[in-house]
């Protein structure tokens, strides 16, 4: 059995008092968080932020303490772990990496929510958007 490993975050921004969430449109056809494969010896966050940086063109600042596992097997014998974080966008205008993202968006967590594709995905920002509620 072959191991992948992923990282990336749920990004958020606070705008007039509410709080949106990034979804990404990849090329593929599918809405997801922003993530990507682990390259050389990145740490998790390294390369989260590589990511994020990558398909956004943004920066992000890392909320403390939040750390999310997702385990799925995209292909036969292979088995995938992908670590998310919760990460606070930076200032600017999100701008697409093409070959991987054709559009993305900061929505209120009931619209991100209704597009992300994948149940774990939507798992995933719900924990954070609770996390991000106690704090």
């Amino acid at each position: 059995m072959r191991r992948e490993k992923s990282c990336g975050a749920v990004l958020y921004r606070r705008e007039q008092g509410e709080v949106t969430y990034l979804v990404l449109h990849s090329t593929l056809g599918h809405w997801t968080l922003c993530k990507g494969h682990v390259e050389g010896a990145e740490t998790e966050q390294e390369t989260a932020l590589r990511e994020i940086r990558e398909e956004t063109g943004l920066t992000a600042r890392f909320a403390e303490s939040f750390r999310e596992v997702i385990t799925y097997s995209p292909a036969p014998d292979v088995t995938k772990d992908v670590v998310f974080f919760l990460a606070e966008a930076g200032d600017g205008i999100p701008v697409c990496q093409p070959e991987e993202v054709s559009e993305l968006c900061f929505l209120p967590f009931d619209q991100a929510a209704a597009l992300l594709t994948h149940a774990s995905d939507r798992e995933t920002l719900e924990k954070a958007s609770r996390f991000l509620a106690g704090r």
